[in-house]
């Protein structure tokens, strides 16, 4: 146990740490891998490989995130925004290389090769994007003669343009209501709110009408008509679990889902180990936003506020969008259940995020000082 009475940077980090949102994420990165072996060995032997293939490679990635994440969480929040825009231009230049160098899986070109190991930059793009958003909205929210929100505006649009260039619709989607729910914090007109809103539709019709597997998988899930195999097997799957489930290994139907490790892994849980289970993991998800946006509520620091709202969005929106997929509530589409599905560009964006979230969310007293003796004077809180 570290004294309170320590100073250094090990002890300051353990007692300003967040422990319910650590406590959060460990838990959540601990289900994955027990899942990981109801969920893999099928998929690995379909695929002539070993039946712990990729368990084995999901344990690989597991201590080399939590190292990630905890890493991060001791910068402090101008260590946060450096480290963000360093990132931001890191991913953006690999998504341009991607578009052009990268391997075409099933028509998209989101794939980079990095000294040997497959890179999906748009994933490590999305809580970088959140963040430097974050500074953005607040640095014009400080001085309003700064265009921060226009810089952000413009920003938004060069990384959806290169979303929908891979293409990448769900990612647009999922980056779109984020940055639109920070934009919304950050005092959006509502002027801006009609406009943006129109363009996120005008920007689906238009998705469904010149992108053919977009407009497949709407049309599927509207009129469940033409090849539903795989949310029809996740459903079934969902069904037969009932709710206390079939029991660890017992899983049937798990067998047959062509992605059940990563983007019908909350199908499997629910049939090895029950409806109950799957609602405790999406209370779970729940608490972490929730917890989150009461963090953001009570902070004073705009980009505290904007950064930490808009990376816990980041986790439930992704969170909603994969379980109503499995629950088909929404169109198929492949997203990542976040910590949980396996992948390794995923697992450690996830927790490059969850180390933002640690590291802004940590109790700094001094600063708390500082603040509340700012604003009995009336000069407002600095910037970071």
């Amino acid at each position: 146990m570290v004294s309170r009475a320590e100073r250094g940077p090990v002890a300051d980090w353990f007692w300003t740490i967040d422990r319910f949102f650590l406590a959060t994420f460990i838990l959540l990165m601990g289900i994955g891998f027990m899942l990981s072996f109801a969920a893999s060995p099928a998929v690995a032997e379909r695929l002539n490989l070993d039946s712990f293939h990729f368990v084995k490679r999901h344990a690989a990635f597991l201590l080399p995130s939590l190292a990630v994440m905890v890493g991060i969480s001791f910068l402090s929040p101008r260590q946060v925004r450096r480290t963000a825009m360093i990132l931001l231009l890191a991913s953006l230049g690999m998504m341009v290389l991607a578009l052009f160098f990268g391997a075409e899986v099933k028509g998209s070109r989101r794939w980079i090769s990095l000294a040997g190991l497959s890179v999906q930059p748009s994933e490590f793009m999305k809580p970088a994007f959140v963040v430097v958003c974050a500074w953005l909205f607040s640095e014009h929210a400080r001085q309003p003669e700064i265009p921060g929100n226009l810089f952000a505006i413009l920003l938004y649009g060069i990384v959806v343009a290169l979303l929908v260039a891979q293409p990448d619709l769900g990612q647009t989607i999922l980056t779109t209501a984020v940055w639109g729910g920070m934009f919304f914090m950050a005092g959006m007109p509502w002027l801006w709110i009609i406009v943006l809103g129109g363009s996120a539709v005008g920007g689906l019709v238009v998705a469904y009408t010149i992108l053919p597997h977009v407009a497949g998988r709407i049309d599927r899930f509207l009129t469940g008509e033409g090849d539903t195999f795989q949310v029809d097997t996740a459903r079934e799957a969902i069904i037969r679990g009932d709710w206390l489930g079939q029991g660890p290994g017992e899983g049937i139907v798990k067998r047959i889902i062509p992605d059940s490790h990563t983007d019908f892994i909350f199908s499997v849980a629910a049939e090895e180990f029950g409806i109950i289970f799957c609602i405790v993991i999406v209370l779970i998800f729940a608490f972490l936003v929730m917890r989150g946006l009461s963090h953001a509520f009570r902070e004073r620091n705009d980009f505290t506020r904007f950064a930490v709202a808009g990376l816990v969005l980041q986790i439930g929106i992704q969170s909603m969008i994969n379980i109503g997929v499995n629950l088909e509530l929404l169109p198929a589409k492949g997203m990542t259940l976040p910590l949980i599905s396996y992948g390794g560009s995923s697992m450690v964006a996830i927790c490059v995020t969850a180390g933002f979230i640690l590291a802004l969310t940590r109790h700094r007293p001094e600063k708390r000082a500082i603040e509340r003796s700012l604003f009995r004077s009336g000069m407002g809180v600095p910037a970071e």
